[in-house]
Parts: C-alpha cells; sequence; structure tokens
C-alpha cells in the first residue's frame, strides 16, 4: 500500500489527466459554430459540452473507489453521503454563462476533500490551457501553462512554478468579483474598502479563476456574496488553502466545509491577510 504522501499524488495525477480530458472535449464543443444547450430547473444553462465533461471525468474518478458528488450526478442522499470519510467534488463546466458567452473564462473543478476539508485541487481553463493544482496537506501549489500536445512536462511539484499570493495590502487593493453577481451587498463592501485603501482596484473574472488569482497574487480579495454551490469553490479553496490561504463564511467567520446536508456555500469572503 502507498503511503498517504504517494496516495495523495496518484489522486492528483488522475484529477489532472481527467480535468484535461474533459477540458480537450469542452474545447471542442467550444470551436463548433453552435451547439446544443438547454436551461436545468434552476434556470442554470447546460449545454453538450457540461454532459460530455461529465461523462469523461466520471469515467477517471470511479477508478478511485473514491464516491463522486458533481453538478451533473445524481447525487447519493446525505444519509448515505455523511458516511463518506473521503469524497470528489465536480463542476465538469464551471462558467457555464462564459462558454455560452464565448469569453473563454470557464474551466474544469475537481477537488477530494476529507471529512468536509478540501485537501486536493485540479482547475483547468481549457481556453487558454492555464492548469492550477494543489496538495493542500503539503502546502504546494503550483499553475502549468499546457501545450498543445496537453502534457505536463517535468516534475509534478516542480519549485519552478509555484504559486503565492501578495501580500497582505497597505494602500492599494484588488478586488475580484463576477460579471454576473455584483450585487449591492458587493457594492457596499466595496465601498468600506474605500475608506481603508487609498485605492481599490477592481477586476472582472468568471468561474473558479477568480479563487485562483487570489492564490497566484493577482487579486487581493474576492467577496461572494450569492449563491454558489461546493463543487463551484472546492478545489479553489484547497489551492488557496495550500497557499496559507481561508474562504471564510461572511456570518461566522468559519472556514467553508463541504459534502454538508445541503451542497449550498454560505456567502464568503476570500482574502490574502
Amino acid at each position: 500500500m502507498p503511503d498517504e504522501k504517494s496516495a495523495l499524488k496518484n489522486y492528483l495525477e488522475l484529477a489532472i489527466e481527467a480535468a484535461i480530458m474533459a477540458g480537450i472535449a469542452i474545447k471542442k464543443v467550444y470551436n463548433k459554430p453552435s451547439f446544443n444547450q438547454k436551461l436545468k430547473v434552476d434556470n442554470s444553462p447546460l449545454t453538450e459540452a457540461d454532459t460530455a465533461a461529465n461523462i469523461i471525468i466520471n469515467k477517471f474518478l470511479k477508478t478511485s473507489n473514491i464516491p463522486i458528488i458533481s453538478e451533473e450526478n445524481k447525487n447519493s442522499d446525505y444519509d448515505i453521503r455523511k458516511n463518506w470519510k473521503k469524497c470528489w467534488l465536480v463542476d465538469p463546466l464551471d462558467g457555464t454563462k462564459e462558454f455560452v458567452n464565448k469569453n473563454g473564462e470557464f474551466t474544469v473543478n475537481i477537488a477530494l476533500c476529507e471529512n468536509g476539508i478540501p485537501i486536493l485541487g485540479v482547475i483547468y481553463a481549457p481556453n487558454s490551457k492555464e492548469l492550477f493544482y494543489a496538495d493542500a496537506k503539503s502546502r504546494n501549489a503550483f499553475k502549468r501553462q499546457l501545450k498543445e500536445e496537453y502534457m505536463i512536462k517535468g516534475e509534478l511539484y516542480d519549485v519552478q512554478n509555484k504559486i503565492s499570493p501578495n501580500p497582505a495590502p497597505t494602500n492599494t487593493i484588488r478586488v475580484v468579483g463576477s460579471r454576473s453577481h455584483m450585487n449591492s451587498e458587493t457594492l457596499d463592501f466595496i465601498k468600506d474598502l474605500k475608506q481603508k485603501y487609498d485605492l481599490v482596484e477592481i477586476v472582472s473574472m468568471g468561474s473558479s479563476l477568480k479563487l485562483c488569482m487570489i492564490a497566484e497574487g493577482k487579486a487581493d480579495v474576492y467577496p461572494r456574496f450569492a449563491p454558489t454551490m461546493e463543487w463551484d469553490t472546492a478545489a479553489g479553496h484547497a489551492i488557496c488553502k495550500a497557499v496559507g490561504l481561508k474562504v471564510l463564511s461572511k456570518n461566522s467567520q468559519d472556514e467553508l466545509m463541504y459534502n454538508k446536508e445541503h451542497l449550498l456555500n454560505n456567502h464568503f469572503i476570500l482574502q490574502n491577510s
């Protein structure tokens, strides 16, 4: 039996391969002049790319014999899930609106959670071929730019590819937010920041790339005061944990937990302080 460190590396490699292969399928649909889509019960779009990516990811992850929670699966009831020590959390296509609008800001999200805590995270952006991945237990997070052959060259944990957040801001703070969820509560939060900092810059970004921007030091704070599901944040949360950051519930200040009875997240704040 491999030790825990080796096992986690094997799981991470599996998740990376699943994300990349799903990303290739997504990009094929993205490049088509038109593609099939429909509205789900919650009025969010579902495309043929979501479905194709979900099939691919499930095929890969099932080989681990760890149960899977996916946005596009019929997920198990909590009476069953509450007994899972480990589980995968998957969003096969995060940012479907961005995908439909063809702005490129969509991702594949895969996380491994243990006792409600995200311990591995993989985020792949098929349009830019940017790959983020992390082992939160060993505090390692990386970013790779893939080439046309979609292969990771060299060592998985190459120190040259490590990412880290900015130091805590003093005079200038950069806020990253969603293109489609800039509500009054978020605007009030930004207004409060303007009382504390000389300059508040606002950057819009789609999908889980917002969490990656904080982890790699391209932004300082991500307030999310609109609904998200566990599969939207788990992979990015693992990446942020690996660089020493916490995704905190806005009201309780507790860190977000996963595989809960209800898979809806609390409103949260991610900040590099």
